[in-house]
């Protein structure tokens, strides 16, 4: 199963943005990587430049390789509404992201590896594939067996409530209510330009 291991604060401070999460060391060089730092002369980033700059950082965000981040673009393409708002909306239903939303887990890295241990069911059936795409009306549960485990607890206690999911705490159980409105999606991504950059 293909994800990213590399380095993260390098790529946050790319992007300018700490897209991994919390990250001392990024905070202490928060200017672009390179041999000669924040001395160095950038030139002018070209369009395409730009918007394939704002692809990779989704990508990243999310944990996504590229095969399926076009897989989840054709799709979003073939869908009514806007192309690049279907797209996040997608992104968002992934079973990974809607774990680390619901907060059963602090990262995306950490519910997708979740997921791939088996300790994650959506309508009571275990489902082991963090790119599996969840529906309006799915419910998310963390397996009985692994509610003790010191991971869940611990990103339970300092979780965020989202509008399109419900959580009960008495059984660790969530509801995925309906896909996302934009307005209500926190990453800053110009959905526009990864759509602009598809479309040449």
């Amino acid at each position: 199963m293909a994800r990213y291991i590399g380095p993260k604060t390098k790529i946050a401070r790319r992007f300018n943005d700490p897209i991994f999460g919390p990250d001392k060391s990024y905070e202490k060089k928060n200017y672009p990587p390179g041999q000669h730092g924040n001395s160095r002369k950038r030139g002018k980033t070209s369009e395409y430049g730009i918007q394939l700059k704002e692809k990779q950082k989704a990508k990243y965000t999310y944990g996504i390789l590229e095969r399926q981040f076009r897989n989840l673009f054709k799709r979003a393409a073939s869908k009514k509404g806007i192309t690049g708002e279907v797209l996040l909306q997608l992104i968002e239903a992934r079973l990974d992201n809607t774990v680390y939303r619901l907060g059963i887990s602090p990262s995306r890295a950490g519910a997708r590896q979740l997921v791939s241990h088996r300790h994650i069911t959506v309508n009571g059936d275990v489902v082991n594939i963090p790119s599996y795409s969840v529906r309006p009306g799915d419910v998310i549960s963390v397996r009985q067996r692994s509610k003790s485990l010191v991971v869940v607890t611990d990103s339970l206690a300092s979780r965020m409530n989202f509008p399109w999911l419900e959580w009960d705490i008495s059984s660790l159980t969530g509801k995925f209510i309906s896909y996302p409105e934009r307005a209500d999606i926190p990453e800053k991504i110009n959905e526009q330009l990864i759509v602009e950059l598809y479309s040449k």
